[in-house]
């Protein structure tokens, strides 16, 4: 048993220690808010916040999260994060009508509100080298860092 702490709660997983993060959220745990994408730690779609660290859940071992704090994009919102930073990302995202197909922005929320919890008036370069791991096939590139300047104005 490996236990772990998932948006503020504790929970233990009957899991063998080099399964996937990802694996463990979605499939043991049914939080499907975290998506597979590549399963390489390529694409970013499954971003979580490992200890406050945008971290690949497909390329993490579930024993590396064990003993950290684990905020996925249920919890980005609930009070385990920065919930005025979620907010304010999740508004942004809303009204700048970011998403397209949707697919990959859990991961780009995750690793958008990890970059305004470090960084509150972050450039174009600081988001671009940000959200590099982050791949949208939609292309919504340009709505994505819009969003993330605006989640960042509505900050200071």
């Amino acid at each position: 048993m490996i236990t772990l702490d998932i948006n503020g709660r504790a929970t233990r997983v009957d899991a063998d220690p080099d399964t996937p993060l990802l694996w463990v959220l979605r499939d043991t745990l049914q939080m499907t808010g975290t998506k597979y994408g590549c399963g390489m730690g390529l694409c970013g779609a499954c971003t979580v916040h490992l200890d406050g660290q945008p971290v690949r859940s497909c390329s993490t071992p579930v024993s590396a999260a064990a003993g950290k704090k684990v905020v996925t994009i249920e919890g980005v919102s609930q009070g385990t994060s920065s919930v005025r930073v979620a907010k304010a990302v999740q508004d942004a995202w809303q009204k700048l009508d970011v998403v397209q197909c949707g697919y990959c922005q859990s991961g780009q929320i995750m690793s958008a509100v990890a970059l305004l919890e470090k960084n509150r008036k972050p450039s174009d370069a600081d988001i671009d080298h940000a959200m590099a791991g982050n791949i949208c096939r939609c292309a919504t590139y340009v709505r994505i860092r819009a969003a993330i300047h605006e989640a960042a104005q509505s900050l200071t």
